[in-house]
């Protein structure tokens, strides 16, 4: 095996794709997944890149705080279950100009393949929470997760009211995800419109449910973002079998209880969502 896939980094993306596609997230070549690349990921990569370092490519959109850096990326058209089968024709690294608005592949991709299409919004949150937690955000994923897409069929399109009954079906969500989750409506994928949507509700929320299409979740690392993903399609899968019974609500918890989950996890939960 080639000795750059065990480069933590490298082992660490390449094991979330698998993960995702056996969670059955990633249908055909559904979702995306990219990782902002520390100073030594990149210096223990370096030897792997690719002698001559293909050409810029504009992106449309532009972040100041992102110049320089490198970014390990699904590629756009390809599929997550091929990830672990050949990891450098499906995904690759690129680097960021000085600008903040161009990519360049340096690694992977092979046969003219390119970045996620999604990775405009990618990128612009990826800046953003760059900014939101001082430089500890890594990860931004993004799945077609099936119980959040479900839900957002039939709740309403808000953040307060998607966020409690995920709070409300399992006990561990408040802790998890204590500021509640951001919601945006249906948007033609890939292009600035949702990136600029997405990236202001990643300056309230580590995710983001995209209505009809999926869930975006970041994180520092790589369990941290698949588990916040886990959870909340846990949850909604919960809640998602509670409303198919047909049968009324009798409990569930209650306001008080989560600032009592809230109070002994030493968590702040996001009083706006609460009664």
């Amino acid at each position: 095996m080639n000795e750059l896939y065990q480069v933590p980094a490298m082992a660490g993306f390449i094991r979330m794709c698998d993960d995702g596609w056996q969670q059955g997230w990633h249908e055909r070549n559904g979702g995306n997944l990219t990782y902002r690349m520390t100073e030594e990921d990149v210096a223990a990569c370096r030897p792997y890149f690719d002698a001559q370092p293909r050409p810029w490519v504009k992106m449309g959109v532009q972040a100041k705080n992102l110049a320089g850096e490198y970014f390990i990326t699904t590629g756009s058209g390809k599929y997550f279950r091929n990830v672990i089968l050949d990891p450098a024709a499906n995904i690759g690294i690129v680097e960021i100009n000085d600008e903040g608005d161009s990519w360049r592949i340096v690694w992977g991709l092979e046969n003219g393949a390119k970045p996620t299409s999604e990775f405009p919004s990618h990128f612009m949150n990826h800046s953003v929470r760059k900014e939101a937690t001082n430089g500890a955000n890594r990860v931004i994923y993004h799945c077609h997760a099936t119980n959040v897409i479900a839900l957002t069929y039939v709740l309403p399109l808000n953040d307060r009211d998607f966020t409690r009954p995920l709070w409300q079906s399992a006990t561990e969500c408040p802790v998890v995800f204590p500021e509640g989750v951001g919601v945006c409506p249906w948007m033609v994928p890939g292009g600035a419109a949702i990136a600029m949507a997405t990236s202001e509700k990643m300056k309230t929320y580590q995710a983001a449910v995209w209505a009809q299409h999926g869930l975006f979740v970041s994180g520092p690392d790589y369990d941290t973002a698949f588990g916040l993903a886990h959870t909340i399609e846990k949850s909604a899968e919960i809640y998602v079998k509670v409303l198919s019974t047909g049968r009324p609500i009798l409990q569930t918890i209650t306001d008080d209880a989560l600032r009592a989950i809230a109070h002994d996890f030493g968590v702040q939960l996001n009083e706006a969502f609460l009664d």
